[in-house]
């Protein structure tokens, strides 16, 4: 029998997994509910939170709907939809997929034909991310105390620490983006595009700015994204061509 990344038994196991993790998102759902009216929070209130937070799901929707199309030419659609929908985001996926193909020197542009190269994706895209799990699980209550001993005994040292921390992650995928600029023009499509996607992302601080337009607060992203994905294509074609 043929391997296949998008085989019918991948999306068999995929769809039990995400129906389990909905089950979950269902019942507590319920749970909530029924402790709110307890509490004495009106019908009408509990309908109006409920509709707002379905809405502003969309575009975290979005965005991840994107990450689907961007992995699924490579992985099939089981891989990630599994990954995007129960822990995964495709800041970690795209990077830990990419990490692994280049090692095993598989091209990104078409299926994964090897069963064992499919394997290794999803080994590293499962385990690499469990990491975050395990520090919460464990060590979560412990780096919050010190990190409000550090807050009480030098409020700008704490905020210093944090953003740092948050600089260390933009500097990781800043690294990935500059990374292939030594082989040439093509080597800047990357940051050409992140450069595009950041300018989309200023016009719509300003249109929030300005004008008013408090609704892209929630679709800045998304548009950017889907922006600079369009930039992509016609840049791409024309610095290869």
């Amino acid at each position: 029998m043929p391997f296949s990344i998008n085989d019918s038994i991948l999306f068999l196991l995929a769809g039990l997994v995400i129906l389990y993790v909905l089950g979950q998102s269902v019942f507590f759902l319920v749970k909530a509910w029924k402790r709110a009216v307890e509490l004495g929070i009106s019908r009408q209130t509990l309908r109006g939170t409920l509709t707002g937070s379905a809405l502003f799901s969309v575009a975290p929707a979005i965005a991840i709907l994107l990450g689907l199309i961007s992995l699924s030419r490579f992985l099939g659609i089981p891989l990630p939809w599994l990954r995007l929908s129960v822990l995964g985001a495709l800041t970690y996926e795209l990077p830990a997929a990419a990490s692994v193909a280049k090692i095993l020197a598989m091209p990104m542009d078409q299926p994964v034909n090897d069963p064992a190269v499919y394997i290794a994706i999803a080994w590293v895209m499962t385990l690499g991310i469990l990491s975050g799990i395990l520090i919460i699980l464990f060590f979560q209550k412990r780096m919050q105390k010190r990190l409000a001993r550090m807050k009480e005994k030098d409020a700008r040292w704490s905020a210093i620490l944090m953003d740092s921390l948050f600089v260390g992650m933009i500097a990781t995928f800043l690294g990935m983006v500059f990374a292939d600029v030594h082989t040439g023009l093509a080597g800047f499509i990357p940051v050409f595009v992140m450069l595009f996607s950041a300018l989309m992302m200023g016009l719509c601080g300003l249109l929030i700015k300005k004008p008013g337009f408090k609704w892209l607060e929630n679709y800045a992203m998304p548009i950017s994204m889907l922006s600079a994905m369009a930039f992509a294509i016609p840049l791409t074609n024309w610095i290869g061509g």
